[in-house]
């Protein structure tokens, strides 16, 4: 397939996903699934589209876009991304299929858990996305020989935590020498997930400051004062002409982070999640600032809507990584 082909292919993709988010901010795990959105990833064997990371990349910038209200960062991006990493066994590959067909809903634990030999697992995670509600969690953790496996289990205690952002939802998962079935070995790189994660959310915080950019835009070119429209004072011009810079940039690092995990090579993934994740996510705070800004006092009110995104995009910045964390992990490979 042609490089023009995959752009025809995100850009349907991009309609579609757009079309079911116009209809309301909060989209519920059956009509995602419905949409295909949750099986993108998950192999045509287990009743999934066997698409790559790279349409799942298109929805998550929609979903961002939109400010939407969703379980598939925590529930499908990373829950497939897990399991295609894992072992080929039964658990494994009917967890695949219910995912796909939207009949259970997973999320996954990332935190410091240890899986003693007797199969008991202890930790904690907090700021989990999704656990709330899930059917069942995947746990990732570290077994007795040093090796990451996942966990698949129902057992574990999860308790809501609020945040700002009423966008997602998180919990803390606690685990107490909880009896476990057989873990889940991995063939791939465990760390592969932690990319994604931080791609995800890249992701989503490219997709807010596009949306602040275009509305910011449109505002200046309705919004008149002193008989003219206010993009057409020179303040306005050049604030949002920095808008567009930054959230070039952030497409550009975006892309490229993407690209490395499509290509599967977590040593090349490892410089340009970071980039995209430390910039980005950074970015898309200022972009959203500059947008409350440049809308005025309408801008600071409930009605307009800004506050939802400006307080996704603080969220998006701490999560997976703070852009600090990531810059110093930039810094020591040089």
């Amino acid at each position: 397939m042609t490089t023009t082909d995959f752009a025809e292919l995100h850009d349907d993709l991009r309609a579609v996903a757009a079309d079911v988010l116009s209809r309301g901010r909060v989209v519920d795990w059956p009509t995602m699934a419905d949409a295909g959105w949750v099986g993108l990833e998950v192999p045509e064997a287990f009743g999934g589209a066997g698409a790559t990371f790279a349409e799942v990349a298109v929805v998550c910038e929609e979903l961002g876009r939109a400010a939407a209200a969703t379980d598939y960062l925590g529930s499908a991006v990373l829950t497939v991304g897990v399991l295609n990493a894992l072992q080929h066994s039964a658990v494994r590959d009917r967890l695949l299929t219910d995912v796909a067909a939207g009949t259970t809903r997973l999320a996954t634990v990332m935190g410091d858990f240890t899986l003693a030999a007797d199969g008991r697992l202890s930790g904690r995670a907090d700021f989990v996305p999704d656990a709330d509600g899930a059917d069942r969690l995947l746990v990732l953790a570290t077994d007795h020989t040093g090796a990451e496996v996942a966990v698949d289990t129902d057992m574990l205690a999860v308790t809501a935590q609020p945040v700002l952002d009423q966008t997602r939802r998180v919990a803390t998962v606690l685990a107490e020498g909880v009896q476990v079935a057989e873990p889940l070995r991995f063939t791939g790189n465990p760390r592969s997930v932690q990319h994604r994660a931080a791609v995800a959310v890249a992701c989503d915080s490219l997709g807010l400051a596009e949306a602040m950019l275009a509305a910011t835009v449109s505002y200046a070119q309705t919004r008149h004062q002193f008989g003219r429209p206010i993009g057409s004072f020179q303040a306005v011009k050049h604030a949002c002409a920095d808008m567009l810079v930054t959230v070039s940039v952030a497409r550009a690092l975006v892309r490229e982070a993407v690209d490395a995990l499509v290509a599967g090579g977590p040593e090349d993934a490892d410089t340009a999640v970071a980039m995209a994740k430390s910039y980005t996510c950074a970015a898309a705070v200022d972009v959203v600032g500059k947008a409350l800004q440049l809308h005025g006092g309408i801008g600071y009110t409930w009605e307009s809507g800004i506050h939802v995104y400006l307080k996704r995009a603080v969220f998006n910045r701490s999560l997976f990584g703070s852009p600090a964390a990531h810059r110093r992990h930039l810094a020591q490979r040089y």
